[in-house]
């Protein structure tokens, strides 16, 4: 608690120091993109040769106020993490044309989070909790571009759930436009990825990714299925047996006609495997080739304005999953919810969101479940405070946490700041 108030005061500080030179400096702490001004200059001169730099830092702090495995318990209650990004346009850099290289180092603290020590949530409270991590090199991959852009092909360690983009919207694989970055949007993990969905750790794969016309893309994904994200991937890729996670991702983007412009849309379709000999938690004989299939669905419903570049508006997301009941604790899963931008005046990049998250859990895992199913409410509200600094508080209501009848429903008070250096 002592220290997510002294980040707060700190925070507080800097911004009432930037108010006060808001008027005799033109880049001034106050209005700045970056904390440090990227970098003091730096990147600046790193972007002329084809780099780009960027480090943001991320803490967060939650307490079950009610209900829940514990409400008195504060371990896990502060979590934090760091992300430092290196872009490379090898094009610039070396001329190699159409190539690009990425490198994502991750760093994170509390031995524990708040679902092990006071929630006992199937989904997770906290999607940004990894434990305490120094300094981990998640993602280092190579992208080659060809045929004018419409064809993608990535190769190394990488987060298979995201990367891509079609007509601005995450695509490859399970993204969302509302519901994808528990850095800036919801917390819970439900809201953020489908849980039937065994997506492996940060490993070793590649990815083909096809865009032929601006509206319709499909992917194909394969990635190490025992990945470890703090390894460099080749021990469990090469060595004993060798499973590869497959993931196949199809969809279509969409702008519907508005007054105000084209309302951008996305639904996208997926298939997976996992051959892993797996089993449920109350299996005693496991089964290979675990196979399942999900939606991801967003649509902009309402536009404030006619600039194309301005996404203040309504916009609503869906998600469906459906995983093996032999091989799979949760078997059925769907998520709803709304987000809107700027809702208020002079509030115009504030975000307001609001999802619910249901998993059903497997009628063959009935001793460690004792209720059919897992579901959450979160409303979160991400206000800008300068364009480094994001404050966004939160609140959950978890019922059934666990699938545990014995423990009563739970709500989570949480805030989150995020800066970018």
């Amino acid at each position: 608690m002592n220290k997510i108030r002294i980040l707060l005061s700190a925070v507080m500080l800097l911004s009432l120091a930037g108010i006060c030179r808001a008027e005799r400096e033109e880049n001034d702490l106050w209005n700045r993109e970056t904390l440090t001004n990227g970098f003091f200059g730096l990147n600046d001169k790193l972007a002329d040769k084809g780099i780009e730099v960027d480090f943001s830092v991320t803490n967060i702090y939650q307490q079950n106020v009610r209900g829940g495995i514990s409400k008195h318990r504060r371990q896990g209650r502060h979590t934090g993490s760091y992300d430092l990004e290196i872009s490379t346009d090898l094009q610039t850099l070396l001329g190699i044309e159409g190539g690009s290289l990425y490198m994502h180092t991750e760093g994170s603290w509390s031995r524990t989070d708040i679902d092990a020590t006071s929630v006992g949530s199937a989904f997770g409270v906290n999607a940004d909790a990894a434990g305490r991590r120094s300094m981990d090199i998640t993602e280092l991959w190579y992208e080659q571009t060809m045929f004018d852009n419409s064809l993608r092909i990535r190769l190394g360690k990488f987060d298979i759930t995201g990367g891509f983009e079609c007509r601005g919207c995450p695509v490859s694989f399970d993204g969302s436009t509302y519901a994808n970055d528990e850095t800036a949007q919801f917390l819970n993990s439900a809201l953020v990825n489908n849980p039937t969905i065994p997506f492996p750790d940060f490993g070793l794969g590649v990815i083909v990714y096809y865009n032929p016309v601006e509206w319709w893309y499909a992917s194909v994904g394969v990635i190490d299925a025992q990945a470890d994200g703090r390894e460099t991937g080749f021990r469990t890729t090469f060595h004993d047996e060798d499973y590869f996670f497959y993931v196949f991702e199809t969809g279509i983007t969409p702008q519907l006609d508005s007054a105000n412009g084209p309302l951008q849309g996305a639904y996208r379709v997926g298939l997976w495997n996992d051959p892993q000999p797996k089993a449920n938690s109350d299996g005693s004989k496991s089964y290979r080739d675990d196979v399942g299939f999900y939606l991801s669905c967003d649509q902009m419903l309402v536009k404030e304005n006619a600039d194309g570049e301005d996404s203040q508006g309504l916009g609503a997301f869906f998600r469906y999953g459906y995983a093996s009941s032999k091989r799979n604790d949760i078997v059925n899963f769907f998520s709803a919810g709304f987000q809107y931008q700027g809702l208020l005046d002079g509030r115009d990049d504030d975000v307001l969101g609001v999802g619910f998250a249901q998993g059903i859990f497997s009628n063959s895992a009935d001793t460690t479940y004792t209720d059919d199913y897992e579901s959450v409410v979160e409303l979160y509200y991400n206000a800008q405070v300068t364009p480094w600094l994001n404050i966004s508080p939160s609140v959950q209501y978890v019922s059934n946490p666990g699938g545990d009848k014995s423990v009563s429903d739970a709500v989570v008070l949480g805030v989150r700041a995020q800066m970018v250096f």
